[in-house]
């Protein structure tokens, strides 16, 4: 069961107790799309399921029935009538695992919100089917799944009618991080180094339908090249269409993400509607958290600052990668990325894409600093500077409750990262000055995480915690 599975410990572990607790079961499965959500049910259950059909994207109402009804017909292996509502739909479905004595009952339905099609009256009979007869059945395992985030997070569980409360089970599927997508690559046959991991990552993220495209015997550029400018490159549309088989406004969604990855360090709320000119409402209290719940975006506090200076920002690697580079691209050079490899633009780009990767990998700094079981508070902190002291930024601060700041300084280099004099000045001085600023009494460490680790000059003995690329990969 589940041996192509690469990591999902947690998820796997859910399924297990989930069957075996001898009590009805309603498991939740979100996440965005091409996360794996569906891989990693069906290979759990080796595709042994009592019942199981998907929704389809686009399909009207009579064309999802039809197909359901279809599905209810080849696993109970006798004639099903057509119906014209999905209460007739479901009733057909009970009929059918009524007669099941085995147990446990399995059933899986796939992208659940394609289905609930305008006016078709979907999610009550799905309410009432699992209210009146699916919640009182101990032998029942009822798994669903939906790359429309919104659609489940709202309607299904935050629905504050008949399915309140209802779900037993909820997993949110993430991508991968750099351990998991090694693990992958290697499943695949991809031996990479770490480094070339490392700047796969940085393109692609740890979504593995994505990292399912890499080529074996391609190095890591030219794997980015073949996805992105290659003719008929298969992530070259791959952005619009996520979008919109996600959201339903996917324009709003968009003008939001295509802003924040102009703002590296992010934006405040009341920034975002300055700048598109847009309401401050629940619309966008929708959008904002849709996005963070489909891991486009996060949103964290700014040191010192009350929960109305929220920062967002965006961290989808796929996304920035896309937005920068891929988008307004016309063809000419099919080899762009390998090409640009010791542009200008390109080290820039590194830089601060593996700020995102260290800012999604903070549990794995956290385990290298000692403090995965201490309290902590993950922030950003910026100071626009005064007469008195001059403006500092700080993308990544751990403040501890056993009373020490780490202030993160994330470095990207292919080699020993070497400390100038100059360099450690700065550090030094943007330390004091967030000190005097803040007026902490906490001890404050400068923490550096590069790959490469630290050449050991006259100036290394001023960092009180090195990380490396290995331990991003814990």
């Amino acid at each position: 069961m589940g041996k192509l599975i690469v990591g999902r410990l947690r998820e796997k572990a859910l399924f297990e107790e989930s069957v075996q607790s001898g009590k009805p079961e309603f498991i939740t499965v979100y996440g965005r799309r091409r996360v794996g959500k569906t891989f990693l049910i069906r290979e759990y259950f080796d595709d042994k399921f009592d019942f199981y059909c998907t929704g389809s994207y686009g399909a009207s109402k009579d064309e999802q029935l039809s197909r359901f009804c279809q599905k209810i017909a080849e696993y109970s292996k006798s004639f099903v009538s057509a119906v014209q509502t999905w209460d007739e739909a479901f009733s057909l479905l009970k009929d059918y695992l009524t007669r099941i004595k085995r147990r446990p009952v399995i059933v899986f339905i796939d992208e659940l919100p394609w289905l609930d099609t305008p006016r078709s009256k979907f999610l009550n009979a799905f309410e009432y089917f699992w209210n009146s007869w699916g919640s009182r059945q101990d032998n029942l395992k009822l798994i669903v799944c939906g790359s429309a985030t919104s659609w489940m997070t709202n309607k299904l569980l935050g629905n504050k009618g008949g399915l309140h409360n209802r779900v037993t089970r909820r997993i949110h599927l993430s991508a991968f991080t750099l351990k998991e997508t090694e693990e992958f690559m290697k499943s695949r046959g991809l031996l990479y180094s770490r480094q070339q991991i490392l700047e796969t990552y940085m393109s692609l993220g740890g979504t593995p339908f994505y990292l399912d495209m890499l080529k074996k015997g391609f190095s890591a550029s030219q794997n980015v090249d073949n996805l992105f400018f290659s003719d008929n490159a298969p992530l070259a549309e791959e952005y619009g269409f996520l979008f919109k088989s996600l959201f339903n406004d996917s324009v709003m969604y968009k003008r939001i993400v295509e802003l924040l990855a102009k703002k590296t360090i992010g934006m405040t709320r009341s920034e975002i509607v300055n700048s598109l000119k847009i309401s401050d409402n629940g619309v966008l209290t929708e959008v904002l958290e849709n996005l963070e719940s489909c891991d486009f975006i996060r949103s964290y506090a700014a040191f010192g600052k009350k929960a109305k200076d929220i920062m967002y920002q965006l961290v989808d690697l796929y996304s920035l990668f896309y937005l920068r580079y891929a988008k307004n691209y016309r063809g000419g050079d099919k080899n762009r990325w390998s090409n640009m490899v010791d542009s200008p633009s390109r080290r820039a780009w590194s830089g601060y894409a593996f700020e995102q990767v260290c800012l999604n990998h903070v549990e794995q700094i956290k385990l290298k600093l000692g403090i995965s079981g201490v309290q902590s508070d993950i922030c950003s902190w910026r100071y626009k500077g005064d007469k008195e002291f001059k403006g500092a930024q700080i993308d990544l601060l751990i403040d501890r409750r056993d009373q020490v700041i780490n202030l993160c300084e994330m470095k990207y280099s292919s080699k020993p990262y070497e400390i100038s004099a100059a360099y450690m000045d700065y550090l030094k001085q943007r330390r004091e000055t967030f000190r005097e600023v803040t007026k902490t009494r906490k001890s404050i460490y400068l923490t550096l995480v590069t790959p490469c680790g630290i050449a050991k000059n006259s100036a290394w003995s001023e960092i009180q915690n090195e990380l490396t690329l290995d331990d991003l990969f814990s």
